[in-house]
């Protein structure tokens, strides 16, 4: 086995132009109906983590000294609410990238099985 022969071609793949291939689209695709849930998935839920997480420093004392007990809880249920709210309002967008997509994804995964 020539290992240096190998690495040269491992290289060389690397640099090779790559044509479209069906399967390269249909995972484009994939992604394509799958990413704007995802994001507002991540951002929601940081942002909603962030906020329970202030409302606790504030309902505790961490964050201005005692004084914002009771709007702390509130910010805190707030928070809590957004990360509840998240996982459904993230199926749902799902769906919908899924559905405008279908067509297109079913059409190509048929001519790839086709072959």
């Amino acid at each position: 086995m020539n290992i240096d022969r190998i690495y040269a071609e491992s290289i060389a793949k690397e640099y090779a132009p790559k044509g479209t291939s069906k399967i390269v689209a249909l995972r484009k695709l994939d992604r394509k109906a799958k990413l704007p849930a995802n994001i507002f998935a991540y951002t929601f839920g940081t942002i909603s983590a962030l906020i329970a997480g202030t409302g606790m420093c504030l309902s505790m004392g961490v964050l201005g000294e005692g004084k914002y007990m009771i709007i702390g809880i509130i910010i805190g249920l707030l928070g809590f609410v957004g990360a509840g709210v998240n996982y459904p309002v993230y199926k749902n967008l799902l769906e919908k990238g899924k559905q405008k997509y279908a067509f297109e994804i079913i059409e190509l995964a048929k001519q790839i099985s086709d072959r």
